[in-house]
């Protein structure tokens, strides 16, 4: 590949010294001042640090692409060898909906979701509560499939997705081609933002930093911060301590610890110190009740019995609007923080 977007070489940085990197054309890599390479696969910059411990089993596979593996890199998506054979089922007998969006449609949206796995006719795009975008930057981090991408898109967002999954990456740019969505996309690690200061207008990641450790989401919420532009708004789902259905999870667990890919949560207090110290003044608006993932806009896609969840889910949704107190019961809320104008 002889050119590369300039926006990449404009606005990425080595996620190990921070610094500006070279494009090296003959060879398809970008590399540091310190010589470290990061490949750039068919125009998709692959941005993972080496030697450092991944959070996803796919990570190292991202790193160390193959072209054998190309050009669906099924062995750096975080699925089950079953679930990676239906994918090549799928690819066989091509539909409307890319086969591995339809094979991750539940590990991103929810166990909700898992009657559409393997399933799906359509591509469940979300409705993303921000403002029109009129084409201010949006860092979609943990985009997976591309969902939350292509709804920012949508908006009026000029948007850049990021996962640390380059099967999942390559399956994004499909579908935002094949919905006519422009969107850019690379491959990062949410601890290591390999992006300049102040380059974004707005950070979002939807059901990604719940699987981080305390530490690695402390990590990466500062990260959010520091590529923000002075009064730019990131807006982040978290898992919280006290809805029924995480308690019921935690209670599954026994209450111990989270460990590996489990989910983390989280209490009110905790989100607003960490990201009030990080990005800014915090607030909180409830995402949903009764698990984590429900969307009112796939309503269609679901049978009779998860309808009616959605519905009492989006109902006690907009009575938190009326009533704050029940926001601290909600199962999934989104953290809005406001970098402050200051320096």
């Amino acid at each position: 590949m002889k050119n590369l977007d300039p926006w990449y070489l404009e606005n990425l940085v080595c996620p190990v010294d921070g610094g500006a990197l070279r494009w090296e054309p003959e060879t398809s890599l970008l590399v540091s001042r310190i010589g470290i390479v990061y490949p750039v696969v068919d125009g998709v910059p692959v941005m993972l640090p080496p030697e450092v411990e991944p959070t996803l089993s796919g990570m190292k596979a991202s790193r160390h692409c193959s072209e054998v593996d190309a050009p669906w890199y099924l062995s750096s998506v975080l699925l089950s060898d079953s679930e990676k054979e239906g994918i090549l089922r799928l690819i066989e007998k091509p539909g409307e909906v890319d086969p591995v969006a339809a094979y991750l449609v539940a590990a991103t949206n929810g166990i909700g979701y898992a009657h559409l796995v393997g399933n799906l006719k359509d591509y469940p795009i979300p409705g993303i509560r921000l403002p029109q975008g009129e084409g201010k930057t949006l860092l979609d981090v943990g985009c997976s499939w591309g969902r939350w991408s292509i709804a920012a898109a949508r908006k009026g967002y000029t948007v850049i997705g990021m996962d640390p999954s380059l099967g999942a990456v390559m399956a994004a740019r499909r579908v935002a081609r094949q919905l006519n969505v422009d969107c850019r996309f690379f491959v990062g690690d949410s601890r290591h933002l390999p992006l300049r200061s102040g380059c974004v207008d707005t950070a979002f990641s939807y059901s990604v930093l719940q699987h981080l450790s305390e530490e690695d989401t402390i990590q990466s919420i500062r990260h959010l911060g520091r590529v923000l532009s002075p009064g730019g708004i990131c807006l982040v789902q978290m898992p919280t301590k006290w809805g029924l259905r995480c308690l019921m999870n935690q209670a599954g667990r026994r209450f111990r610890e989270a460990v590996g890919f489990e989910v983390r949560y989280w209490s009110l207090e905790d989100l607003r110190r960490v990201f009030e110290s990080s990005v800014g003044v915090s607030t909180f608006s409830v995402d949903c009740y009764f698990g984590i993932g429900w969307q009112p806009t796939d309503l269609a896609m679901m049978p009779l019995p998860l309808k009616f969840v959605i519905y009492t889910s989006e109902t006690l949704r907009k009575l938190s609007g009326i009533i704050p107190l029940l926001t601290r019961f909600a199962d999934s809320v989104y953290v809005r923080a406001i970098k402050s104008e200051q320096p």
